[in-house]
């Protein structure tokens, strides 16, 4: 299972393009029956708009794609583990899976931090796959914060 990479390739072209604009470089897609409805890179500094992280802005295009505010039968793809917040509008959006590349021990919250999925409270868990292309994911994350110190 080491080299399944899935949809994780279309969610690096998102952050790639992302980091091209100044933008912290993660990136999604959102995949329903083996299709791609919806990908998004950060924009927040672009949008002037500290909710416009790849997530939510894929989750948002992929609803206005179905009509629909459940995406329940999609997986979401994402270059970094998701905050807390990101987390949220997963669970909100009902996406059966999540498969994300970096792990994000600062701001993450799946797998780190507050763990949102398993909290008592948590109406929704999609299934979760963490590590997809994390050496890549990884990689250009820290090539982007090491040209913005140096």
């Amino acid at each position: 299972m080491s080299d399944f990479r899935g949809f994780m390739d279309v969610a690096l072209e998102e952050a790639r393009a992302a980091a091209g604009r100044g933008e912290v470089p993660v990136g999604a897609a959102i995949v329903c029956d083996g299709e791609v409805i919806a990908r998004a890179g950060n924009r927040m500094r672009e949008l002037t708009d500290p909710t416009a992280h790849a997530e939510m802005l894929a989750i948002r295009a992929a609803c206005a794609a179905l009509g629909t505010e459940r995406l329940t039968g999609c997986d979401l793809w994402v270059t970094l583990e998701p905050c807390p917040a990101c987390a949220g509008a997963i669970a909100a959006a009902r996406l059966s899976r999540l498969y994300y590349g970096a792990s994000d021990p600062k701001s993450g919250g799946v797998a780190g931090g507050p763990r949102v999925f398993d909290h008592p409270q948590a109406h929704w868990k999609p299934d979760v796959y963490g590590w997809i292309g994390e050496a890549e994911t990884s990689a250009l994350l820290r090539d982007f914060f090491a040209s913005r110190r140096g």
